[in-house]
């Protein structure tokens, strides 16, 4: 392992400009996922870390019709804020589903928005073709064993999963990101905060180098919406999805007036299912148009040997989430 400069921040300012002053500059906050690509896994070759996590980006607070997350807010302590459970179940469900109590109790939600890709082969420096590694080198998934992939958003240039279990309903809700870097601050959607991979897999979001989030805003559904997260995985405890879906659902006199659905454990990034969106606005609420709906999210999926069993799989997680949320039997 090559050595790295570690730095602890005194505030914001100068956290920016150590690490957009260095190309191989990187932050570390709660670093449950930082720590395991540079120390465990040795894929990430930082020349300096700078730690934020005593910066004052922590907690909740209650603006209005939004709630406003700082980016050190533990995992934990977002799925303890009782405006969360009351407005947004469906986050509260994904934190719960998202990792072990101890890992939500280190966890930060700006690093999970950041988590690089569970996929084992860009995790395995001694796998040479991993595009999103090694930009050209090829994509030992598409040809090797692949299970734990994505179909949606993939190529035959990279089929990494975003495996983040928060992301899916932050993606429904059209979650604000806050970022700030040497030129200030923005504010970047979070259905345009990540990349799909393309022909630059190693390009993972809209950030430029030394830009850091600082808060995210979460929009409150609407009175009377019904909210729900569904995780498929191979056992109870923890373990990372092989789909799930996100979905909230305003019915009035049995028909969708309004509805947000995304999808996790099947793309390249949290997905947003527009289409299934648009079949069910209008729509009776029922297990035909939920499937309808299925069908509408789950369209032409890349697969490769070994994850063409999430095409069905999805389509039925779609199914089952909005009848639940509904209260529609499947």
């Amino acid at each position: 392992m090559s050595g790295f400069e570690y730095v602890r921040a005194d505030d914001l300012d100068s956290a920016v400009a150590l690490v957009s002053g260095d190309p191989g500059a990187a932050y570390l906050a709660g670093g449950t996922t930082q720590l395991d690509l540079v120390l465990k896994d040795r894929v990430v070759h930082p020349s300096r870390l700078v730690d934020i996590g005593r910066l004052p980006l922590r907690g909740t607070t209650l603006d209005g019709d939004r709630l406003r997350v700082g980016a050190l807010t533990a995992m934990e302590e977002l799925a303890a804020d009782p405006v969360l459970a009351a407005r947004l179940p469906f986050v509260r469900e994904a934190l719960l589903a998202g990792a072990s109590t101890q890992l939500r109790n280190m966890a930060t939600i700006g690093g999970n928005l950041l988590q690089r890709t569970r996929c084992r082969y860009f995790r395995d420096p001694d796998v040479p073709a991993c595009n999103k590694r090694a930009p050209g080198s090829g994509c030992a998934a598409v040809t090797g064993a692949a299970r734990m992939h994505a179909i949606l958003g993939a190529s035959a240039n990279c089929v990494a999963l975003h495996a983040s279990d928060l992301c899916v309903p932050l993606t429904a809700l059209d979650a604000q990101v806050h970022v700030q870097g040497v030129d200030g601050r923005r504010v970047v959607p979070l259905t345009r905060f990540y990349v799909l991979p393309g022909d630059r897999p190693d390009v993972e979001n809209v950030l430029a180098h030394g830009e850091v989030v600082t808060h995210v805003d979460l929009p409150l559904l609407p009175a009377g919406t019904a909210s729900g997260y569904l995780k498929v995985r191979d056992r109870a405890s923890y373990e990372f999805a092989l789909t799930s879906a996100a979905a909230a659902l305003l019915v009035v006199d049995g028909t969708v007036e309004r509805a947000r659905v995304a999808l996790g454990g099947v793309g390249t990034v949290p997905w947003r299912a527009v289409e299934a969106e648009a079949v069910l606005v209008g729509a009776p609420a029922s297990v035909e148009t939920f499937r309808a709906a299925a069908e509408a999210a789950i369209h032409d999926p890349f697969t490769v040997p070994g994850t063409e069993f999430k095409v069905e799989l999805a389509k039925r997680t779609v199914v089952r989430v909005l009848s639940t949320v509904s209260g529609v039997r499947s």
